[in-house]
Parts: structure tokens; C-alpha cells; sequence
């Protein structure tokens, strides 16, 4: 695949093969009720953020190295992410003994650049959008061995699917997923899946109001740059639609749902005081979401991708503020 060339949608086969790849190297996750009395539906919290590393981008990233060739694979794997990429890809790198290296935005939170340096990767960090060229044209001078995309590689997005599969095995009556979008290969992975499952369920993206990319090309009918303000929530949001991806975002999802810094917050405060779990602000923002309404009122599940929160930002919000 070129890098301006759509990925096929994840079909439901690729999915279940890659669910028998991940066996005993993912958590299983759980699935649980929010307790929240008044809720404007039956909203569940699906807890990516239990998975080793504090994020669903393990399984995207094993599944896309398991059916990497040897010979490339010896020569190291690299990535471009924020955080949560570059770590599914170090975590499965060192089980592998093979070099990893990540490029990053240098904006990215300390706490998981700390998180990817454990784990044994090289780390070089960029301005943010010379970072997210890479995204776009999956290249970076200097680097060999295996590309992990963190968005659009066909592989990553079916591991990403096995959420679609647990979710419905734990809950075949759902009615709608409200997904983190970031660039689109977790919401579009889990909604192709769901397409052969049960088409009656709508996958709706959760955006923040400071970097909602995909609300401006829904509204536009094409992908569109805007103004994107780095925020606490760093998981997720980006300048534009990358073109790959529009295509599947386009056809799959049932439209954004954009929120507020502030509703990002009271969902981390809320899962905090009523379930005791962190989640980093890409993962509560589909709680706020789902909080709004706007995702229905009959079973809504909400992905909580990752719980990758620096401290202070977590104290700050605890404290009622918001993070600059």
C-alpha cells in the first residue's frame, strides 16, 4: 500500500485471525457498566487502559509484527507516535530482541516517552508537524527495518478489530461505540468489524473541540486543515484527515462527537471516583462523548483506550482544573 492509497476495510476473517494471534499476548479486556445514576443511556466502559502498557495499541502493533517478514524484522521495527504506538511496538520489539526506534512529536508527554525509554527504544523527537508528515507520507530519513503505521497499516487495524470482537461476545445487544479518533485506525478498524457482526450498530468518533479534524471533514465532505491547539488530551487529534484514512471514515462512522476540554475532565474525575481506573484524556474523551446523548440512549459502549496520564495533569485535574 502507497501512502496516499486507501487500506481495505478490516474484514471480519482478519479480525478473528488476528484475535487467534493476540491470545496470550493482549488482555482480554473487561467490559463494565458506568455507575452513574441519570446517565442519558446504558453506558459501558470498555478498559483498554488495563492492557500492560496502559493502552489498546498493543494489539495493533503485534499483530502488524507478528506477519512482518523475518528478514526485515532482524533489522528492527520503528514507529510514529506520541506514546502509546511507540510503546506496543518496544513492548513487542523487546519480547522479539529486535532494535526499535520512535519518532515523536515534541509535544509528547514525558510520561510515556519515560515508559517508551524503559522498554528499550531510541527515541528521536520532532515539531509536531514534521511528526505528522510521517504519518501521511511514511517515511523518515535514516529509518530501516519495518514500519508499524500507527493509523492506516491493514494489520494494525485488525488487531485493532479484536475490540469489536470482545465487545460483542460481551454484549451482543449494543447499540452504538462512541471511539477515540485520533487518525482513524482504531474507530475504522472496530467499525468494519462490526459491519459484518451487526450492522445495526453505529460507531460514532469522540473529538475534542481543539483538534477536531474529522468533525471539519465531515461538515466539509473532504478532508480540511484547521487550527490544531495541543491540549492535555494528546492521544488523539490532528491538523487534518489524513487522505488514506478519509475514505473508510467517510463510509463507516456515524459522525464525530465533539467535546469540550472541560467534559474531558469531569469524565477522568468521574471514572476516577466511581471506579477507581485513570484514563489518559483520548480514552475519557468517549465517555464525554457518550455523556452528551448524542450516541443514542439504548447500549452505549465506550472504548477507553489508553491511561497513559502524567501525575501533575492527573492532580490538576483531580483538583478540578483543567491541564494547560
Amino acid at each position: 500500500m502507497t501512502a496516499t492509497q486507501s487500506p481495505p476495510a478490516t474484514t471480519l476473517a482478519e479480525a478473528r485471525a488476528a484475535e487467534e494471534r493476540l491470545a496470550g499476548g493482549v488482555l482480554r479486556t473487561p467490559l463494565v457498566p458506568l455507575s452513574l445514576e441519570g446517565a442519558p443511556a446504558r453506558i459501558w466502559l470498555k478498559l483498554e487502559l488495563l492492557q500492560p502498557i496502559g493502552s489498546f495499541k498493543l494489539r495493533g502493533a503485534m499483530n502488524a509484527m507478528a506477519q512482518a517478514p523475518p528478514e526485515q524484522l532482524a533489522r528492527g521495527v520503528w514507529t510514529a507516535s506520541a506514546g502509546n504506538m511507540a510503546q506496543g511496538v518496544a513492548w513487542h520489539a523487546r519480547r522479539l530482541g529486535v532494535p526499535c526506534r520512535v519518532v515523536a512529536p515534541d509535544h509528547a508527554p514525558q510520561t510515556k516517552l519515560e515508559a517508551v525509554r524503559r522498554l528499550g527504544a531510541e527515541i528521536t523527537c520532532v515539531p509536531f508537524a514534521q511528526w505528522f508528515e510521517i504519518l501521511a507520507t511514511h517515511t523518515f530519513p535514516g529509518m530501516e527495518g519495518v514500519f508499524v503505521h500507527p493509523v492506516s497499516d491493514p494489520r494494525v487495524m485488525a488487531g485493532n478489530a479484536t475490540i469489536a470482537l470482545e465487545v460483542f461476545a460481551d454484549l451482543p445487544e449494543v447499540d452504538a461505540l462512541v471511539v477515540p479518533f485520533g487518525g482513524g485506525g482504531l474507530s475504522c478498524g472496530i467499525a468494519a468489524t462490526l459491519r459484518e457482526l451487526s450492522p445495526r450498530v453505529r460507531v460514532f468518533a469522540s473529538e475534542v473541540g481543539t483538534s477536531a479534524a474529522l468533525a471539519a471533514a465531515l461538515a466539509a465532505g473532504r478532508p480540511e486543515r484547521i487550527e490544531y491547539r495541543p491540549s492535555f488530551v494528546d492521544g488523539i487529534g490532528s491538523p487534518f484527515v489524513l487522505d488514506e484514512m478519509w475514505p473508510l471514515a467517510q463510509r463507516l462512522l456515524a459522525g464525530s462527537l465533539v467535546v469540550g476540554l472541560d467534559a474531558v475532565a469531569s469524565a477522568i474525575r468521574l471514572m476516577v471516583e466511581r471506579h477507581r481506573v485513570v484514563a489518559e484524556g483520548a480514552g475519557a474523551s468517549a465517555l464525554a462523548a457518550a455523556l452528551t446523548g448524542k450516541a443514542g440512549a439504548g447500549n452505549v459502549v465506550c472504548v477507553i483506550s489508553g491511561g497513559n496520564l502524567d501525575t501533575h495533569r492527573l492532580t490538576e485535574i483531580l483538583a478540578g482544573r483543567i491541564p494547560a
